[in-house]
């Protein structure tokens, strides 16, 4: 075994051809159809615009399928990037899909939704494609979060199936210079995960050479100091070496002694998309990197220690067939439908109660049962905080969901900044609440390699602002539904504090909710009270969908927000309001940490104001905005985000679709202005909607 924190080359003079770990005859075969693939890609469907984006893997192509065909886990599982094809062919992607996809065709691992070069293959009984994502980088935390999973099937729930397995990021060298990159190899070393960072280095990013990126160009070099993770480096074109040393990595991986990064040279045969003529090369950095091409060298090498001329043209000519044929039956697919292009944003619900589940992610495709729910309280007489609310609740579904986890920055041994999980690590392990590295891209990527794996991750973002270097991976999160059409999810419960307390500042004190209502496949809940955090908390973590579920600072331990504690059955279906008082004159639509100031306003107009708590931004309660503002003819919308692009401008433009002729009044919207949260208590005083502002636009839209 290679000693650990040193680079090891290898050299292909001393490493005997190796029949018993490779299927050569398989790699040959996968090798040339890749290569057809390519071919008939960039001489014939790009030109007549029939694939309009195309990457080609020729260079790439022999190291990825020597991998691929040693992927033979049951839980392994890799994610790759959009020069990926021959490592997912060698997992098992159909011929056919492989051409059905760039084509933009029917089925398939996107139905024409997606780039076809980011492929995806589920599997829940053997090695899983996770889906890809178009953000360079994006591949590394999610991997590092099965690989955190294989761990704890295996040390927590004593799952021996998932013995052995390894999960493999594979990405080019330019990738190594992104945060995912480096926030994945923290978790991999500090956790001692079996991780493959399977590194091909072309020498470019696009046209940036790899001193851009790296210093010395060799990030294996770079990396020798590190602890805990092992380093291999050699020539990727070269069989011998690429074999032995892939063998080494997955010997390694397999018994669980810590993450590898292994490097492979390999040279890039093509521009780096059908688009790109590579005038930014030489002539001769051309010839030379043909001159690496890896075919030649494999048949050279198979034509020494296992086949004859005539069986390698077989292949050959085996692969040719088969490629025409998958081309022939993909042109044969036909173009997507379109009516239902709107599909699978969320998980679907029938009207039996049934739903669409996916193939992978989550709870539902492993048929978990979770203890009965309620719609009805069963309120305890004390009332509690919304700290200890949360708390119960997530103590409560720790207890009864072997595979929920809660985890984020201080989370453990603190108990959190806000001190809601204080207590959980201790009774739960920290196998189960634990304390993650400073980096929220790391915390969000590792839940959704988590929530791939079948686990439901309840990621912590301390603030509002601090999911910003995360906000790629919650993109990803939200769209894979859709993206796959409904192959691979990714519920999770991402817990986000925010909002004004005592003072205000620009990097603490944040909303932006409709940031989250904007973005595609999320849920949103925006809980006032300790009784609602409950139930649309539980509602959450038994739900297929991602959910976000912010916790607002003001409300946390507010004396207003306490309420009885509802019982371990209570939930609060999403989408549907609250309606605080009742009123005949003027409705205020509101939600958050507003509603407490908005029923204060209405108290002043006994009977004349109905205060409707969204309590779940998406969905939200159209249905009973529109019934109260039809009763009222009057709204008023308050928020505490900003004005411009606010959540309340979605609202008034509903409305005004909608009950424009039964208003007698403009819809109004109170809001903070188009500024941060500023830190001084009187100037957030000034900004922040209060209850004297309220009471005044009431007064002016009842005079109207």
């Amino acid at each position: 075994m290679r000693t650990k924190s040193k680079v090891q080359p290898i050299s292909h003079k001393h490493t005997p051809f190796d029949e018993v770990n490779f299927d050569w005859k398989r790699i040959a075969y996968l090798l040339f159809v890749s290569r057809a693939m390519d071919r008939i890609e960039e001489r014939e469907l790009v030109p007549s615009k029939e694939v309009l984006y195309q990457f080609s893997a020729r260079g790439h192509d022999l190291a990825q399928i020597i991998l691929g065909t040693r992927m033979t886990g049951k839980r392994d599982a890799l994610a790759g990037y959009y020069r990926s094809r021959p490592l997912m062919l060698s997992l098992g992607l159909s011929f056919e899909d492989a051409m059905a996809g760039p084509l933009m065709r029917a089925g398939g691992y996107s139905d024409g939704r997606d780039i076809g070069v980011v492929h995806n293959l589920p599997n829940l009984n053997g090695p899983c494609g996770l889906p890809m994502s178009g953000g360079v980088g994006a591949q590394y935390t999610p991997v590092a979060g099965w690989a955190q999973s294989i761990h704890y099937y295996q040390r927590v729930l004593n799952d021996d199936s998932y013995a052995g397995c390894i999960a493999v990021a594979h990405g080019g060298e330019a990738s190594t210079a992104t945060s995912g990159f480096w926030s994945s190899l923290t978790m991999a070393t500090t956790m001692k995960l079996p991780m493959l960072f399977y590194i091909e280095d072309n020498g470019y990013g696009i046209s940036v050479t790899s001193d851009k990126q790296t210093p010395g160009k060799n990030i294996a070099a770079n990396l020798a100091a590190f602890k805990n993770l092992t380093i291999l480096d050699g020539d990727g074109s070269d069989p011998a070496e690429a074999s032995a040393l892939i063998n080494d990595a997955l010997l390694h991986l397999r018994a669980d002694q810590g993450p590898v990064l292994l490097r492979l040279q390999v040279p890039r045969l093509s521009g780096h998309s059908a688009q790109d003529t590579q005038a930014y090369k030489t002539a001769e950095q051309i010839t030379e990197e043909q001159s690496r091409d890896p075919l030649p060298k494999l048949k050279t090498y198979l034509l020494d220690h296992l086949l004859t001329e005539a069986e390698w043209k077989a292949l050959e000519a085996k692969a040719e067939s088969d490629v025409s044929l998958a081309l022939e039956k993909a042109k044969q697919r036909p173009i997507p439908e379109t009516h239902d292009i709107q599909r699978h944003v969320f998980c679907e619900t029938h009207k039996d109660g049934s739903f669409d589940i996916q193939e992978q992610g989550g709870l539902a495709p492993k048929g978990t049962l979770f203890p009965e729910s309620s719609e009805t309280a069963e309120p305890e007489p004390t009332r509690i905080n919304m700290v200890s609310a949360i708390r119960r609740t997530l103590d409560y579904e720790l207890s009864n969901n072997n595979r929920l986890l809660v985890f984020g920055e201080d989370v453990a041994a603190k108990g959190g900044v806000h001190a809601v999980t204080m207590g959980l690590a201790e009774k739960f392990g920290v196998e189960r609440v634990f304390d993650t590295s400073l980096s929220e891209e790391g915390i969000i990527g590792r839940s959704i390699g988590m929530a791939q794996a079948g686990l439901m991750p309840v990621p912590e973002i301390q603030f509002r602002k601090y999911a910003d270097p995360a906000e790629e991976q919650l993109n990803d999160t939200g769209t894979m539904r859709w993206r796959t059409k409904n192959r691979f999810a990714a519920p999770m419960v991402v817990r986000i504090a925010g909002g004004f307390f005592k003072c205000g500042d620009p990097w603490h004190s944040q909303c932006q909710e409709v940031k989250w209502a904007h973005a595609i496949g999320w849920q949103v809940a925006m809980p006032s009270n300790a009784e609602d955090a409950v139930g649309l908390l539980r509602t959450a973590l038994r739900s297929n969908n991602p959910t976000i579920f912010f916790e607002h600072r003001a409300m946390l331990d507010d004396a207003w927000a306490r309420r009885p504690y509802p019982g371990d059955q209570y939930v609060i279906p999403f989408g549907k309001a609250a309606t605080v008082t009742t009123g005949t004159d003027l409705t205020i639509v509101t939600w958050g940490a507003m509603v407490p100031r908005c029923e204060a306003a209405a108290k002043q107009f006994p009977g004349k104001i109905e205060v409707i708590d969204l309590r779940t931004i998406s969905p939200w309660d159209k249905a009973a905005v529109v019934t109260s503002v039809t009763k009222t003819s009057r709204c008023l919308i308050v928020h505490e985000d900003n004005i411009t692009a606010g959540f309340g401008a979605e609202i008034a433009a509903t409305l005004t679709e909608t009950v424009f002729f039964e208003l007698d009044a403009p819809i109004k919207r109170l809001a903070m202005p188009d500024i941060p949260s500023p830190h001084s208590p009187v100037l957030l005083n000034t900004v922040l909607p209060g209850e004297n502002k309220i009471v005044e636009t009431i007064t002016e839209l009842l005079e109207i």
